[in-house]
């Protein structure tokens, strides 16, 4: 989680790329379009060619006849910030999801694996092996072999059990830090830096519903204000060369 403490620095030539690409969602870039703008965030030309080659070659783009493209693993992390950015919800009906580990005996990289993918799934750990979040969601529910999964209703006040999975207030703190930051930063570079550190945060929300959150909660904020960046970087991209 960004916290309030984090410094603001420039993005490296490869962030940058990657986080224009990620952000903007353009039309392929050539290598003109991404070295104009490296140029505007402050990265010479030559350094984003060095830093487009490195990134072909770890499989972060690809490269095709009519530009670069974002490679299968950035594709899978775009869609992920897009359901953070733009939140699919329903009516709450009190119900809560709930999976379950099942199987033991598992190698430490498999059941790291299961842990990154059920958070990333907005899923929060009650204890060891057993996950849930109130059941708000318009998506697939998250499914595999070593988990049963149950929908349920807890005994306790629904508020104290988020509050308990999730550090609501500090997510608060560091998203208003985020807010003031990206209002009052107008170099590109930085305002690029702050924007990635913003779509970090919301990947993070946990998309309570809305009975569920701090009555400060500051989220459609957030996304509202990197929406709005967005715009902007897709405007970059569609520059006339």
């Amino acid at each position: 989680m960004v916290t309030a403490r984090d410094e603001l620095a420039p993005l490296s030539a490869r962030s940058a790329i990657l986080s224009l690409m990620l952000g903007a969602h353009p039309t392929p870039l050539t290598p003109a379009d991404l070295a104009r703008a490296g140029q505007f965030f402050g990265i010479a030309p030559a350094t984003v060619r060095v830093a487009l080659t490195r990134a072909v070659s770890d499989g972060d783009l690809r490269r095709t006849d009519d530009g670069y493209r974002l490679g299968e693993r950035l594709i899978q992390r775009q869609a992920h910030q897009d359901e953070a950015v733009h939140t699919a919800d329903k009516p709450w009906d009190g119900s809560w999801e709930m999976a379950v580990v099942v199987a033991g005996g598992r190698p430490g990289t498999e059941r790291a694996v299961l842990r990154d993918a059920l958070k990333a799934h907005r899923l929060a750990e009650l204890r060891e092996g057993v996950w849930t979040r109130p059941a708000n969601l318009r998506r697939p529910r998250f499914s595999d072999p070593v988990l049963q999964t149950f929908t349920a209703v807890p005994d306790q006040d629904p508020a104290e059990l988020a509050a308990s999975l999730w550090d609501l207030t500090g997510w608060t703190r560091a998203a208003e830090h985020l807010l003031e930051r990206l209002a009052s930063t107008t170099q590109p570079a930085l305002r690029l830096a702050t924007a990635a550190a913003i779509v970090r945060h919301l990947s993070d929300d946990p998309l309570l519903p809305v009975e569920l959150r701090p009555a400060d909660w500051p989220a459609a904020a957030l996304r509202e204000t990197y929406s709005a960046y967005q715009r902007e970087l897709s405007e970059l991209a569609a520059l006339p060369r």
